[in-house]
């Protein structure tokens, strides 16, 4: 009988320690994004995919929303984008950075991102610079962390690294 009563306090013990608080779970903390189906822009390496939205939220504002996602094997660290606004000239106007939300990226984690840029009416382009660090096993048996950088050219164009919408 003792050995009883001391199993069913500690399934109650059990179970009040797993209780819920009634906050909501971390995953419920911000919206789930879904890519590729919020957004109108993608560019990929073997590691990384990143997606974004290009909006003018006020006059002379480019604000570019997105996200990166790991897609390949290893642990992605400090992925940071850039946007730039060039002229005609090819030369850069303004430009801002950011880095990801999240420092560390596992297999098919997805990481938020926002940019805002002041625009000055000379923009011919905007190019996007995205780069990260990639944990990969060493060939000496460690690991490596290769710093990679890209870039993508126009991404706010109307033609250029859009996602293709099914018909």
């Amino acid at each position: 009988m003792e050995a009883r009563s001391l199993l069913l306090g500690l399934v109650c013990l059990g179970a009040a320690a797993c209780a819920s608080d009634g906050s909501p779970p971390p995953s419920a903390a911000r919206p789930a994004l879904h890519p590729p189906s919020v957004f109108a822009n993608r560019v990929r390496t073997a590691d990384v995919s990143v997606f974004w939205n290009c909006t003018q939220p006020a006059p002379a504002v480019l604000q570019v929303d997105g996200v990166v996602q790991n897609i390949g094997g290893g642990t992605v660290r400090f992925a940071r984008v850039e946007i730039v606004s060039v002229d005609a000239r090819g030369r850069t106007i303004a430009s801002v950075r950011a880095d990801v939300q999240d420092q560390m990226l596992q297999t098919n984690q997805i990481s938020p991102f926002q940019l805002s840029l002041r625009t000055v009416g000379a923009e011919a382009r905007f190019d996007l610079f995205y780069e990260y660090r990639l944990r990969n096993r060493s060939a000496r048996g460690g690991f490596d962390v290769s710093p990679e950088r890209f870039r993508a050219r126009d991404v706010c164009s109307e033609t250029l690294g859009r996602v293709p919408t099914p018909q």
